[in-house]
């Protein structure tokens, strides 16, 4: 994803310098113009907004904080965005963190897998003042079709949340009544076309029909690792809000199974062939 948003940078006016944990994956950037970082800290010695894109809240915490972090190292009142999908209470705690180095900070995931991303048709949900989102504007616009401004530091994670549980929770009904309906003998490909598009189905799932047609989810646009992730860090944060999630939670595990069943690679369209493992 984020590999995707930076070479859609690179489209502005704006000077792009990038870093990956592994730096051999910024070398097709620096092929396309791109400045590459050794470090987050070098990085920060010259941005003016930093975004971030990174797996799960503890590689945020490493590299924004950690030994060579860049947090530290960025110039005052310079603008700190966070595109990765993480907990609210984190990007609050991050908000304040950042704001104890002058820091300005928006938290800003993103709507949309790795298509939506690199032909910058993203949706950015974002948390944060009118007068950051401004300034971001131009590069929002280049890596993405919209943006949905969610409310205060932590109000656009919490409306990813919302977003990956019923993304999640979608794909397993779906699964489950597909399942289902070949029990009953009806042929898969029937019930794919009739079901897609049908008033009692998501939307995205009509993206999926291929992968569960061909039972090949090796195009993995959306992990099954990270939508278990995004589940358990919702469950976290309804057991922080008092929310139960019965539902949420019964599909968290589910995703958690099929991971350890070796499908934590695989596009998490892969939760049919763990709910219907002859399939």
């Amino acid at each position: 994803m984020g590999s995707r948003m930076a070479a859609n940078l690179l489209n502005t006016d704006a000077s792009v310098m990038v870093y990956n944990r592994t730096i051999s994956k910024a070398n097709p950037l620096a092929e396309k113009g791109a400045q590459v970082a050794e470090s987050p800290k070098e990085l920060a010695d010259h941005a003016d907004i930093l975004f971030t894109a990174l797996s799960d809240p503890e590689a945020v915490k490493q590299t924004a904080t950690g030994e060579k972090g860049f947090l530290s190292s960025m110039n005052s009142d310079s603008l700190w965005v966070d595109c990765s999908t993480v907990n609210p209470s984190f990007s609050r705690e991050m908000g304040q963190q950042a704001k104890s180095c002058n820091i300005r900070f928006m938290d800003a995931p993103v709507a949309g897998t790795k298509g939506p991303a690199e032909t910058g048709d993203l949706l950015f949900l974002v948390g944060g003042s009118e007068k950051n989102i401004e300034q971001c504007n131009p590069y929002f616009n280049a890596m993405g079709k919209k943006v949905i401004h969610a409310g205060d530091i932590g109000m656009g994670t919490s409306l990813k949340m919302v977003f990956n549980l019923i993304l999640g929770e979608a794909m397993v009904a779906f699964s489950e009544g597909l399942n289902l309906g070949e029990s009953m003998g009806f042929p898969r490909e029937m019930l794919l076309d009739i079901l897609l598009g049908s008033p009692v189905v998501a939307p995205f799932l009509a993206g999926k029909k291929e992968n569960l047609i061909n039972k090949n989810y090796d195009d993995t646009e959306f992990p099954l690792k990270l939508i278990q992730k995004d589940l358990h860090l919702a469950s976290q944060t309804g057991y922080e809000t008092g929310t139960p999630l019965p539902a949420g939670n019964i599909t968290k595990e589910l995703f958690s199974m099929a991971k350890q069943e070796g499908l934590g690679d695989k596009d998490f369209s892969a939760i049919y062939k763990f709910i219907n493992p002859d399939q």
